[in-house]
């Protein structure tokens, strides 16, 4: 019960501070930003979005398909000028290739928060072949390239990146699937081979997402695309027109991030 009274407190605090954030930015005419916001938090601001869309807003991780994003209050349309949002990547790498270790993202991430910022400091972490592109917010960029030196048992440097060219893009795998209907908990259960009974799991856990908001339910259709993260499993978006086979199925590719 206590836990229960927690997560309602915070959560209140979470949409007092959307509200807030969207008045300063309309009345005062400037842009105003949250930290990074989880899929838990984004389903929050979505709930609230309909109450904050006097101001403008959009959503920007940094990274193509970003699991973690930065909500920008105020539009180019009604300010009448533009400003970027505070993210930048730090590109973490080994000083000694042959002796790093295979790195993972929770040594990545276990590292960061070691140093004592905040979670909402950290965007997504791109984890390649002993390194990993980190997205942040600007204002703790120097801090972490200053102080971040050891990942697990391997000493890293860190640096900033110039520009979007020097960071790798994710090409996601292309699936085809076959499926009866478009329900998520249908195609869910495709693209993951699992059992539509692990699937339905997912849903009464509160582990499935689709575009950042909740999915309660597993009888939805999905549209072509839309981006469904669930929890523990990764994320896929249906990125091509569906069409028809000879046995009534409904063929269609995925976009299948890892």
């Amino acid at each position: 019960m206590e836990r229960k009274h927690s997560d309602e407190k915070e959560i209140h605090q979470l949409r007092n501070r959307f509200r807030d954030l969207a008045e300063k930015s309309f009345r005062q005419g400037i842009y105003t930003f949250t930290g990074f916001l989880g899929l838990s938090e984004q389903d929050v601001f979505w709930q609230e979005a309909g109450k904050l869309s006097h101001a403008g807003y959009r959503l920007e991780g940094g990274c193509q398909a970003a699991d973690r994003v930065v909500v920008r209050f105020g539009s180019p349309e009604e300010l009448g000028y533009e400003v970027p949002f505070p993210i930048v990547c730090v590109h973490i790498r080994p000083l000694a290739q042959k002796f790093a270790d295979d790195l993972s993202h929770r040594d990545f991430l276990g590292a960061l928060m070691n140093l004592g910022i905040e979670r909402s400091t950290i965007g997504d972490i791109k984890v390649g072949e002993r390194e990993a592109y980190l997205f942040c917010l600007d204002s703790i960029a120097g801090f972490i390239c200053e102080n971040l030196s050891q990942v697990r048992h391997t000493h890293v440097k860190c640096s900033l990146t110039e520009g979007p060219a020097d960071i790798p893009q994710e090409e996601p795998l292309s699936v085809s699937i076959q499926v009866q209907s478009f329900r998520v908990d249908a195609v869910l259960a495709k693209v993951y081979n699992m059992s539509r009974e692990k699937s339905l799991e997912l849903f009464r856990a509160g582990k499935v997402y689709v575009d950042g908001r909740l999915c309660g339910n597993n009888a939805r259709q999905l549209k072509c695309g839309e981006t469904v993260n669930a929890r523990g499993y990764g994320k896929f978006m249906l990125a091509g027109e569906p069409r028809e086979t000879k046995k009534g199925k409904l063929a269609v590719e995925v976009s299948l991030y890892r």
